[in-house]
C-alpha cells in the first residue's frame, strides 16, 4: 500500500467514525509509517518533536489509537507492560524474538507458522484476521551479554 492509499484509507475511517479530519492526524500517520521498527507513543512523540513538529502528546496518543483501529498500525505487546506499534503498510506477515535481557526485538518470518495458523483456523471454522507469535528469551550475541554484565 502506498502512502496516498494509507491517507485515503485513514480519511474514510475517520469519516465513518465521525472523527475530525485534521492535518495533525495525517502528520502522525506519516511519521508512524516512516518509523523504523517498533515504537511506543512517547517514542513517536519525541521523534516528531525532534523533527520540529508542533504536535501535542495527546494528539499523538489519540491518533495512533485510531490508526491501530483502522489497521494501518499493528498493536504489539512484548511483555514489557507497554503497548508498542509498528506500521502495517507494505509489511509481510512476521513474528518476533524478544530478548528479555537487552530488549532487542528481532523480526522473522516462518511459513510453517503461517501454515499452522491457517490449518488450525480451517479445522475449527475460524476466520483469522491476524495473529501474533512472540518468542521470549535471551540473545546469545556479545552485545547482549555485555549489557547483562553492566546491569
Amino acid at each position: 500500500m502506498k502512502r496516498e492509499d494509507a491517507h485515503e484509507e485513514f480519511r474514510r475511517f475517520l469519516k465513518r467514525g465521525d472523527n475530525r479530519i485534521t492535518p495533525e492526524r495525517f502528520e502522525v500517520l506519516d511519521h508512524a509509517i516512516d518509523y523504523e521498527g517498533h515504537f511506543g507513543a512517547d517514542e513517536l512523540y519525541i521523534s516528531m518533536k525532534t523533527s520540529h513538529s508542533n504536535i501535542s502528546r495527546a494528539t499523538v496518543y489519540n491518533t495512533i489509537e485510531l490508526l491501530a483501529q483502522c489497521g494501518i498500525l499493528l498493536k504489539r505487546n512484548f511483555g514489557e507492560n507497554k503497548t508498542r506499534y509498528e506500521s502495517n503498510i507494505n509489511k509481510t506477515s512476521h513474528d518476533h524474538l524478544i530478548c528479555t535481557n537487552c530488549g532487542a526485538i528481532i523480526e522473522f518470518s516462518e511459513p510453517k507458522i503461517q501454515k499452522i495458523v491457517k490449518t488450525i483456523s480451517e479445522e475449527i471454522g475460524f476466520d483469522a484476521s491476524g495473529y501474533s507469535f512472540n518468542i521470549f528469551g535471551k540473545c546469545t550475541n556479545a552485545n547482549c551479554q555485555q549489557n547483562k554484565n553492566a546491569k
